[in-house]
């Protein structure tokens, strides 16, 4: 049985980079409404995230989960691919 590691979040993202070896950088858009205004904005960030095999590439939508310090910038690690680029 696997040991519940407790809830961690997900976030849903395009990488645009893959140049260094086992990690990826993912773009995060968030949509929300303003306050104020109620214009709807877009917030963008970019995280660090773990892939292992090596397996994303650029213009990917993929999955990444919380996970433990892995670098000085890596706190993410890569779920699943959602859809791969054309």
């Amino acid at each position: 049985m696997e040991k519940a590691k407790g809830l961690r979040r997900t976030l849903t993202g395009r990488v645009v980079s893959d140049k260094n070896d086992k990690t990826v950088t993912v773009v995060v858009i968030r949509r929300f409404r303003h306050p104020i205004y109620g214009k709807f904005v877009q917030k963008r960030k970019k995280y660090m995230a773990h892939d292992p095999k090596n397996e994303c590439n650029v213009g990917d939508k993929i999955t990444i989960e919380e996970h433990r310090p892995l670098s000085r910038k890596k706190r993410w690690i890569v779920r699943e691919i959602v859809e791969r680029a054309v």
